[in-house]
């Protein structure tokens, strides 16, 4: 039967593609030790599940976002240091937290991204040894500023199916390019072939509208709207009246 004229095709392949993720208790070593000292992790078992498209982890920095993040990328595979399967220079033990993990995958996606903040200059060296440069606009990934940097290489990977691990990818960006990011990850959703997993501290981030947001505490990881942010209320509060922020902060 002949398709609708104007109508959308889908693939095969529709987001999420990790549908849920939990510790098996008979994996996690004898005396726990880090990550499962974590307070959010020592809580309660970790067991989480994805149905939507966009799942944005929150918390102060220490909380467990990044090694959440680290044992999702270990799982599919991805390098340790950011990028895909082909970017495992450097040979890694096994991490801990995903040696404990089971990951309920439908499909089992293998195609994706990883994104650390603190190893991104690393990576942009491997991108420039190995790719040719065609894919980031025809000039090395080195010779931009940083956000241009990142900018490019979300537009390269962003622009096809895949799962998408982003460790504070607002960490380069000006809010003007997270606007576009934010933009690129709406693009990629509606395309359904694309599901994203970011931490970030970024309020602007945290309001994407239907994703879900989890928040890590020292009960657990709980579910709540970016308005009940710590992030969202401290710049609420600044924006309101910068100069009496600041003064107070102070204490002038």
């Amino acid at each position: 039967m002949a398709k609708p004229a104007g109508s959308r095709s889908r693939s095969v392949f529709r987001a999420p593609f990790l549908r849920s993720l939990r510790v098996l208790p008979e994996r996690v070593p004898d005396g726990g030790g880090y990550p499962f000292t974590i307070p959010a992790l020592a809580a309660e078992p970790l067991d989480l599940t994805f149905t939507r498209s966009v799942t944005i982890f929150v918390g102060v920095n220490g909380s467990g976002k990044s090694t959440i993040l680290e044992a999702i990328a270990a799982l599919r595979g991805f390098g340790r240091y950011g990028g895909n399967r082909n970017y495992d220079a450097v040979a890694r033990e096994e991490e801990r937290l995903s040696r404990a993990l089971r990951a309920s995958w439908q499909p089992k996606m293998t195609r994706g991204f990883y994104t650390r903040a603190e190893t991104l200059m690393g990576f942009i060296s491997q991108v420039d040894a190995f790719e040719a440069e065609d894919g980031y606009g025809g000039r090395s990934l080195t010779t931009r500023s940083h956000g241009e940097s990142y900018m490019q290489i979300f537009r390269n990977k962003i622009a096809g199916p895949g799962i998408f691990v982003l460790d504070e990818p607002e960490a380069a960006l000006s809010p003007a390019h997270q606007i576009e990011f934010l933009q690129m990850v709406r693009e990629a959703e509606r395309r359904e072939d694309a599901q994203f997993i970011m931490a970030t501290h970024s309020p602007l981030l945290m309001a994407y509208p239907g994703a879900t947001l989890l928040h890590l505490t020292d009960f657990g990881i709980i579910e709540r709207p970016f308005e009940l942010t710590e992030h969202f209320r401290v710049l609420r509060e600044f924006y309101r009246d910068p100069r009496a922020f600041m003064a107070s902060i102070f204490n002038e």
